[in-house]
């Protein structure tokens, strides 16, 4: 939308100076008037054009908020978890699993885009590779649970929390190198 204001602004312009110049010393106001109309809609389309841009830096800003928020907890839950294995019964770790996971792994899904807007797209690819592993760990302990093998599930748990904390501590690098 800015360039299109800018190209009519540029147009305006050039129309405008065109016309003037036509004749010494008149200004034919029926072909000049349109023009500076044209360049009054390029104006107003750059000024949209740069709303729309602040907007979407605050929509940035704030899901990199709420992807620091969601992660943080993931990566406390997945702590708590694996301190608490040994006394959990391998059968309820699923559930477990989906009463305290499930929101905030899909709010983090929701925002991740913002990494690479926020950051560089090598640094989208180092957080959700780790993240991709951490849930696929989670996932991994899921299944085992159901199926009872407690030492696995407690092996891919120690996986997964180590998974969501390094793709947040590479989070929280960023946000403190910025």
């Amino acid at each position: 939308m800015k360039r299109i204001g800018l190209i009519l602004i540029t147009v305006s312009f050039l129309a405008g100076s065109y016309i003037t110049v036509l004749h010494e010393w008149t200004i034919n106001w029926a072909w000049f008037l349109p023009g500076l109309v044209v360049g009054l809609i390029g104006v107003a389309l750059v000024q949209v054009g740069e709303r729309k841009i602040a907007g979407e830096e605050e929509a940035v800003a704030a899901n990199i908020r709420t992807l620091d928020e969601s992660l943080k907890k993931v990566v406390q839950n997945a702590r708590d978890l694996n301190a608490r294995k040994s006394e959990i019964n391998v059968y309820d770790l699923h559930d477990i699993i989906d009463e305290t996971f499930i929101e905030d792994l899909n709010t983090f899904v929701d925002a991740r885009e913002s990494i690479g807007h926020a950051y560089t797209l090598q640094d989208y690819a180092d957080i959700m590779s780790h993240y991709a592993a951490g849930e696929r760990y989670l996932n991994r302990v899921w299944s085992t649970s159901v199926d009872g093998y407690i030492d696995e599930a407690h092996t891919f748990l120690e996986k997964a929390e180590d998974q969501f904390t390094q793709a947040y501590d590479r989070l929280k690098r960023l946000e403190n190198s910025s």
